[in-house]
């Protein structure tokens, strides 16, 4: 049994065209899986192909309700390549997340709907990410979150402090799972979950049992009779384990 992460959850007023702005924004395949549903693959990749990290938009009738903890970072390979895509993404209808500031060397700036994520300086460590660098989930105890997900993914733990905690997969693909040391105030919007695939594929009621007896308990988020399980995990970061190929 296993389990990995597969992709993220955006919950959006207008999936087709937050959708479009992702997929001009890092390059992406779109598709449509049903109503109310877009689906991102990178290039010459298909569902559920392993190798290869997804995105997933819903569309739900109040996204302003939505307050998850997770947000993505985009790699960059050059100071000239970050500025090139920061301008390009206002192009396509970024917009400063707050006050611009000169302290920090990324950009953070928001999606058309207003979900915030950062644009970082080139580093080392994504150098082969992709154009996803990592998911990055606030948190307050680290070392904590570390040692839930580290039993609950077939990740590999890559470093943890007392300020953040880096997973990536085990075959050295996609992008990294952060988990970052907060206030635990919520700023800013963030529509954004995580969604984890059971290998094999009718294994999702024993992960679901084996997450629970880690830490993690069942949620209740209005979902329904849905073939995937809403689970939270020890600090009630949402996530689902999804019942599907």
């Amino acid at each position: 049994m296993a389990l990995r992460l597969v992709q993220v959850n955006i919950k959006a007023q207008d999936d087709a065209a937050l959708g479009r702005f992702w997929a001009d924004a890092l390059g992406w395949g779109m598709s449509s899986e049903a109503p109310g549903v877009t689906n991102l693959e990178p290039a010459g990749f298909s569902w559920p192909d392993p190798a290869a990290f997804y995105i997933d938009f819903v569309a739900v009738p109040n996204p302003e309700t939505v307050r998850y903890r997770a947000h993505l970072d985009l790699a960059t390979t050059s100071e000239a390549h970050q500025a090139e895509l920061v301008t390009r993404l206002k192009e396509l209808g970024a917009t400063p997340a707050g006050e611009e500031r000169d302290d920090v060397p990324w950009t953070e700036l928001a999606d058309p709907e207003g979900n915030m994520f950062r644009v970082l300086e080139p580093r080392e460590i994504y150098r082969d990410t992709g154009p996803i660098a990592a998911v990055v989930v606030d948190c307050a105890d680290p070392r904590a979150m570390a040692r839930f997900w580290d039993e609950a993914l077939d990740w590999t733990l890559h470093e943890v402090t007392d300020d953040h905690a880096l997973l990536r997969s085990a075959a050295g693909t996609g992008p990294y799972l952060e988990f970052r040391r907060t206030s635990g105030e919520r700023t800013g919007w963030h529509r954004t979950h995580l969604d984890l695939l059971p290998q094999p594929f009718d294994g999702k009621e024993a992960e679901v049992t084996r997450l629970r007896s880690l830490g993690a308990a069942l949620a209740d988020v209005g979902q329904g009779d849905v073939p995937w399980t809403v689970m939270a995990d020890p600090e009630g970061n949402e996530f689902c384990v999804l019942g599907r190929a």
